[in-house]
């Protein structure tokens, strides 16, 4: 079995039932955390909707929040998800155009980490957003339309 992404009869992604609920649930998760729908679902008869203007602005919190967590365990998390969200969004047309509503206020998690921080001064958010990207790229042949 498997679950539909789609936009407008498009199908943006079709993913085993067990990768549909893990990624579903950490949609759950950051909307819920930073305050924001992502325009993803509801996943009803194995397909949901893809809203792009609405995942437009849940893609920049998303990435805005995670330029601000320094918790190295948390970035680590969230990579993942950040990389599938933006297969999902570049093949639904999204862009960056709306990156300056990224920053809404949103509140929670505000983690830091404890010890050496990896982004001390060195481009450490340049190089994991380059990372997160390179990553995106690969995993776009491994997620079937």
């Amino acid at each position: 079995m498997s679950q539909y992404y789609e936009l407008n009869g498009t199908t943006l992604w079709n993913p085993s039932n067990g990768a549909s609920r893990l990624f579903l649930n950490q949609v759950g998760f950051f909307e819920e955390e930073l305050g924001v729908s992502s325009g993803i679902g509801p996943m009803d008869s194995d397909a949901c909707e893809v809203t792009p203007v609405v995942l437009e602005v849940f893609l920049a919190t998303v990435l805005a929040w995670r330029t601000r967590t320094g918790h190295a365990v948390v970035q680590a998390l969230s990579d993942g998800f950040l990389a599938t969200l933006l297969v999902i969004a570049e093949r639904a047309g999204v862009t960056k155009a709306r990156a300056a509503l990224a920053d809404r206020g949103t509140r929670g998690m505000p983690d830091e980490q404890v010890g050496p921080s990896p982004l001390s001064g060195d481009g450490g958010e340049f190089e994991w957003n380059a990372a997160v990207r390179e990553h995106a790229r690969q995993l776009d042949s491994f997620m079937a339309r």
